[in-house]
């Protein structure tokens, strides 16, 4: 929505809600029946004549009042119409307030043949209240009467009741229809409302439905099939005798990496499974650098080497974006040491800086077998593995190289943001 499209919907909130106030009717009402009886003062005094009856009763004193010349009493039941036509919103209920007023300005255009300015602008407003939130029948019907006036032979020309009849003829339905059709907007914007609620909550149960399908399918199958393959390796590697000690020790991986993959499955199933957020602390499905001590235990007690952790620096917790990478870079730079370099000890360094984290995992492995990774593309036969680790430090605005080092052995260094970046 544009910005003048929002100032157009603030001030048409503003608009229903200072007219949806219980005591604006009631002023309304008070001002038009002020401006209803000043307007009748002013023009009967203004044009009063005393005419002289020849009659048994004597002089008849006699008011002109437009085109009309009434009695005292005539006037002051004029006054009480006029009166009727102006009060009766702040009186009564919106259907019973406009049957009123739409019989009191009939009764004065039809018998005295005057209107109250005051008194069309009541018409038209209790119209179009009851058009917006009252019958959808009387509020149409109600401007009918004025029409027949309007036929009935009224001098449109008239100055005062022939144009007044016209006006309320012209404007009664108009205002009836337009509170009917923002009735009907208002209903529409409700009816959409109501669905995009419903059309959202289907596509969240929808996709609840999904997530759940698919963690049934890798807890029931593909969990079962990896830890059969710990199972099997574990098992070739204790029930087979005489197994050269490279051959146990290649069991022994495959089953500490089945274990691995089955942890992060269950990550995956945390993820999938909100209910498993909360059931199992250790299930989280973004692990941060608090969890490194651990991850660098699995690996050492995997490669039954050593692992060495050397952090500098006033550690922090930093975005989760750039913690989640981190963590996952260390991790693949563990699993390719422990493929590519069996035996090597492994360093991993963390230097904290108030921008930047710098990270530096180093074997002393022959530091062979790599094709170096830098800011540029891959070259083939790059590992898969350190693609990732490349991609990963790239989406949080980080560098990342790996290759083999000066004083030997292979080297991973990043160097990753403290706050994420968003990267186009």
């Amino acid at each position: 929505m544009t910005a003048a499209g929002e100032r157009r919907e603030r001030w048409t909130r503003s608009g229903r809600r200072f007219a949806a106030a219980a005591r604006i009717p009631a002023l309304a009402a008070t001002l038009l029946s002020l401006a209803a009886v000043l307007e009748l003062a002013v023009r009967t005094t203004a044009t009063a004549t005393v005419r002289v009856g020849e009659g048994v009763a004597g002089p008849t004193r006699v008011l002109h009042l437009g085109d009309t010349d009434l009695s005292w009493q005539a006037v002051m039941v004029v006054y009480l119409l006029a009166l009727t036509s102006t009060l009766s919103p702040a009186l009564l209920r919106p259907a019973a307030a406009a049957v009123s007023v739409c019989a009191a300005n009939v009764l004065m255009l039809g018998i005295f043949h005057t209107l109250t300015l005051a008194g069309t602008v009541a018409q038209l407003l209790v119209g179009y209240r009851l058009g917006r939130c009252g019958s959808r029948v009387l509020a149409p019907a109600l401007a009918a009467p004025f029409v027949a006036l309007a036929l009935a032979g009224f001098d449109p020309l008239d100055r005062e009741t022939g144009f007044l009849t016209v006006l309320l003829a012209s404007l009664a339905p108009a205002a009836a229809l337009a509170g009917l059709a923002g009735r009907e907007r208002g209903e529409a914007l409700a009816r959409s409302e109501a669905q995009e609620v419903i059309a959202s909550t289907l596509m969240e149960h929808s996709a609840r439905g999904e997530r759940a399908r698919i963690a049934r399918e890798l807890h029931d199958v593909v969990a079962h099939h990896i830890s059969v393959i710990a199972v099997q390796a574990e098992t070739a590697r204790l029930a087979t005798p005489g197994m050269p000690t490279a051959g146990a020790r290649r069991l022994l991986e495959i089953g500490d990496t089945a274990r691995a993959a089955l942890t992060e499955m269950r990550r995956l199933l945390g993820v999938l499974r909100e209910d498993a957020r909360d059931a199992d602390p250790q299930l989280r499905p973004q692990p941060t650098l608090q969890q490194l001590v651990e991850l660098l235990d699995e690996a050492r007690n995997a490669s039954m080497t050593g692992v060495r952790l050397i952090v500098s620096g006033s550690p922090a917790t930093l975005d989760p974006g750039v913690e989640l990478a981190a963590y996952r870079i260390i991790q693949e730079a563990l699993t390719n040491a422990r493929r590519h370099a069996p035996g090597a000890a492994v360093d991993v360094e963390l230097h904290y800086s108030a921008e930047t984290l710098r990270l530096r995992v180093r074997d002393n492995g022959p530091g062979t077998g790599f094709e170096a990774v830098g800011a540029g593309t891959a070259k083939p036969g790059a590992g898969h593995g350190l693609l990732g680790m490349r991609e990963r430090a790239t989406a949080v605005g980080g560098l990342l190289t790996a290759g083999p080092a000066s004083i030997g052995g292979f080297l991973v260094e990043a160097t990753l943001p403290a706050k994420a970046e968003v990267i186009a």
